[in-house]
């Protein structure tokens, strides 16, 4: 009797002790379910978009941009065959990209995507491969045309016009980068600058733009946002040899001045004056006595070329410009079509928007009277 006691307040100090330390709490966490000796995990809560937000401006003209080009792009591969010191000839590939032009399978791309290939495949949008053939090259332009067949439903690009771009235009690359097929970047004309390429030649009004491009978009569209193709994508500078910031495309005028040569003749039929020129400045103007402070003198004609055909005169009288030796008396030109003539990159890139057989006029100083002449250009390589 004596321990049954001390045993029955023992049982009730320890259910009180529970009762407030344990069940009571565990009751409380438990919620509706205070019988419950360990309580649910509170549930989590998290914020969730609501469904079907729409699309704003700009993005719904950077997905019609893509897919109003995607089906007209294709990636280029070219195997050629190259020297090693240890192995002899082994076959080397390479990748670019090009877009269809016409539904005959014409592609335009870079010459240098296909340089020296003696085998050309063209991957389509849809996964189906053509073998292709080179058409036409014009490589101091860095252009190529080449052609597969048997394809159906082809979709021709829309080529624009690369005339008056402004820096601060949107633009959009697409091409293969890194093999990477349809990949589309955007950016801007960051500017309108002459660049020189890596085979010493000059594109004249080359765009410059920011718009990621990296090996294998070589050959690819340069768009502007109606989806209009502006220039082909053809160099970076860059440190790493991968993208910059600072991207190079032709413009598409200059690609579309010589494709009806690249499709028919394959090649350039590139015109000339057949002159030799030096630039005027008021300085020189002043000391030659010239009726005008700019244009490029004609120190020299081509017997037989276009100028000497035309009736154009060269020089007569010896002098020194410096230690050169030049001869003045020449015509003075001023002007080509109505357009103003001040040196020789306003004549190349003139010439580079005629074909050979163009007549041009040209607008020159005589003797102090102004004259316009026509002139029928003949072929590059009756250039002194």
């Amino acid at each position: 009797m004596k321990l049954i006691r001390p045993a029955i307040l023992a049982l009730l100090i320890a259910g009180a002790f529970f009762y407030f330390t344990t069940w009571r709490s565990n009751a409380k966490l438990a919620g509706s379910n205070p019988v419950g000796w360990f309580p649910h995990p509170p549930q989590m809560e998290i914020t969730e978009a609501s469904g079907g937000e729409g699309l704003d401006s700009e993005e719904q003209n950077n997905i019609s941009v893509y897919r109003k080009n995607i089906p007209s792009v294709v990636n280029v591969t070219s195997r050629a065959m190259t020297f090693d010191f240890f192995y002899g000839l082994v076959p080397q590939e390479g990748q670019g990209s090009g877009f269809v032009i016409d539904k005959e399978g014409h592609i335009l791309t870079n010459y240098h995507v296909i340089a020296e290939a003696r085998q050309v495949k063209v991957t389509l949008h849809n996964h189906k491969s053509y073998e292709a053939t080179v058409v036409g090259t014009d490589p101091p332009h860095d252009l190529a045309v080449i052609q597969i067949k048997g394809a159906p439903d082809l979709v021709p690009a829309v080529l624009g016009d690369s005339r008056n771009l402004q820096v601060g235009q949107k633009v959009y690359a697409i091409g293969n980068p890194f093999g990477l097929a349809g990949t589309m970047t955007r950016g801007i004309v960051s500017s309108i600058r002459p660049v020189r390429e890596p085979n010493g030649a000059t594109i004249d009004d080359a765009i410059q733009t920011d718009a990621a491009i990296n090996p294998g978009n070589s050959g690819g569209p340069l768009m502007n946002w109606h989806g209009e193709v502006i220039g082909i994508n053809t160099m970076i500078l860059s440190s790493v040899g991968q993208n910059a910031g600072i991207g190079f495309a032709i413009p598409i005028n200059t690609a579309k001045a010589v494709l009806n040569d690249l499709m028919t003749v394959g090649r350039v039929r590139r015109p000339a004056l057949g002159v030799v020129t030096i630039p005027i400045s008021p300085e020189l103007a002043d000391e030659m006595g010239l009726s005008a402070d700019y244009g490029l003198l004609i120190l020299q004609v081509t017997p037989g070329g276009s100028a000497d055909r035309a009736g154009l005169r060269g020089g007569t009288e010896r002098a020194y410009l410096g230690n050169n030796l030049i001869m003045l008396g020449g015509d003075l030109i001023v002007a080509i079509d109505g357009q103003k003539v001040e040196d020789e990159q306003d004549l190349s890139q003139m010439m580079n928007n005629h074909r050979a057989g163009d007549t041009v006029k040209i607008t020159i100083y005589r003797n102090k009277k102004k004259l316009d002449v026509s002139v029928a250009l003949g072929e590059a390589r009756e250039q002194v």
